[in-house]
């Protein structure tokens, strides 16, 4: 990591349409320029959207919605890719993934949350104000390092704590 420079920290999970772009959305606003925050999935919607239950949720709670799209981890593991600081997986199944090559060999964290888009949700709508609330649990903890935890191995150990809570 470079100091004087923002982390910047890439969310991954399936499709890219609700978790890891409340997770950028979150971290954009709660990161106050430490952090810049990336998404991205490896199976991404065919449209490219996001789901509109996701933007819905973060409008709802003053969050920034404009340029979140559904894309492919794909975009970020070229050489002409930003460099990441950190890698965190939201989800089982992209955490089990064989991610691509990422430049710059960044931290890695998983962060396990349900999908709120999965079939049979009984919580409906409510699942992606919930799913926003428990991400952002996890995103404050990070924001919320000291400069001196913001290291490369300091800040994977750190970012794997924040997910075991």
């Amino acid at each position: 990591m470079n100091p004087g420079h923002p982390v910047h920290v890439l969310f991954l999970c399936n499709s890219n349409a609700a978790r890891s772009l409340i997770a950028e959305s979150l971290l954009d606003q709660l990161g106050h320029g430490r952090f810049v925050a990336h998404s991205a999935g490896h199976a991404p919607t065919a449209d490219g959207q996001a789901d509109p239950r996701t933007l819905e949720a973060l409008r709802g709670a003053g969050l920034p919605t404009e340029g979140l799209r559904s894309k492919s981890w794909e975009e970020f593991g070229t050489a002409s890719a930003p460099h990441m600081d950190l890698v965190v997986t939201l989800c089982d199944e992209s955490a089990g993934e064989t991610c691509p090559v990422w430049p710059g060999q960044p931290a890695s964290a998983h962060w396990s949350h349900p999908d709120p888009r999965a079939p049979g949700n009984e919580l409906g709508d409510d699942a992606f104000v919930q799913t926003m609330h428990a991400i952002r649990r996890h995103v404050e903890l990070l924001v919320n390092l000291p400069d001196e935890r913001i290291d490369r191995l300091v800040i994977e150990a750190e970012a794997r704590r924040i997910g075991s809570t």
